[in-house]
């Protein structure tokens, strides 16, 4: 989701109004999504480099953060949408660590949209924290390394109960992944966008999943 940055300079206004229009655009394509039937979304809400950004920008981000899970949760459950939040949630501290516990219990039962969000996530770290995981339990007689294959390796990943994501958009003209779901992008399809996040509407998630409909996706076979 990016743009916050460049919406908020190019109006004379502070970068937190960013992140804060931002979060309406949040709001939107979650309602977009649900209206379209989409089952499952993503948003890549702050990535484990985005501790690096000036301090003043990282305690806007997290607080926005938590004004988000205490004002938005009650909606989320009424509509049937289910919170889970991937990556390192530790570095967030105690007070934001219970309210992203008591948003996924709360939200648990939702079934209309399945809704995840990355913080502090990044994709190598992911891997690597498997991969950790993985060692040990061949170090303590647990798994028989000859025996991991894709699909065990993928159950040790932050997203282990989740599908592969089919449609990676990414907005404001920007074209790399970032760190994003390395592993279980490797048969997605991309749509870049230019327009910036804060201005995200129904309608530019319309055009994604249009184009995303006009690919043919092979997965590496041949077709005919």
């Amino acid at each position: 989701m990016d743009g916050n940055r460049r919406w908020a300079e190019a109006r004379g206004l502070p970068i937190p109004l960013g992140h804060k229009a931002g979060a309406e655009a949040v709001r939107r394509t979650i309602e977009a999504c649900v209206e379209q039937g989409v089952g499952w979304l993503t948003l890549f809400a702050f990535s484990s480099e985005n501790w690096l950004r000036p301090a003043e920008e990282v305690r806007a981000l997290t607080g926005l953060l938590r004004l988000y899970l205490r004002s938005e949760v009650a909606t989320l459950a009424k509509e049937g949408i289910r919170l889970r939040v991937i990556g390192d949630r530790s570095r967030f501290g105690d007070e934001t660590m219970r309210e992203i516990a008591r948003a996924e219990s709360v939200t648990a039962h939702g079934t209309r949209l399945n809704l995840t969000v990355a913080l502090s996530y990044g994709g190598r770290a992911e891997i690597v924290a498997a991969a950790r995981a993985i060692a040990e339990a061949a170090r303590d007689g647990r798994l028989d390394p000859a025996s991991l294959d894709e699909a065990g390796f993928g159950r040790r990943l932050f997203t282990a109960d989740m599908p592969d994501p089919d449609l990676i958009i990414r907005t404001s003209g920007e074209q790399r992944l970032s760190n994003f779901l390395l592993w279980q992008a490797a048969y997605a399809e991309f749509v870049f966008q230019e327009v910036l996040w804060p201005d995200y509407d129904a309608e530019a998630l319309a055009d994604a999943l249009r184009e995303f409909g006009r690919r043919e996706r092979r997965y590496g076979a041949r077709t005919g």
